[in-house]
């Protein structure tokens, strides 16, 4: 069987599974505990990076937004 990661949670008795999966009886487990503080720092990691990459990429500009057409540009050159 190959590796799956699941969401858990441990409900205080016992590692509850988030999504239903079929498991045999001893099969063998890894556990990672992972903690609030985790996921939180995950999320401003994720909010910086959008935020980084929105700046660094836009914004997007249409032919409408150019003031002045410049006669001498050919297009992108492609290599090939």
């Amino acid at each position: 069987m190959p590796a799956v990661t699941l969401p858990a949670h441990f409900d205080g008795k016992k590692i509850v599974l988030d999504t239903p999966y079929e498991l045999q009886p001893n099969t063998p487990l890894n556990v990672v505990i992972l903690s609030a503080q985790d996921d939180e720092e995950r999320e401003d990691w994720i909010q910086f990076g959008k935020e980084h990459l929105a700046r660094a990429y836009g914004p997007e500009y249409t032919l409408a937004d150019v003031k002045k057409l410049n006669p001498e540009y050919r297009g992108p050159k492609l290599d090939g």
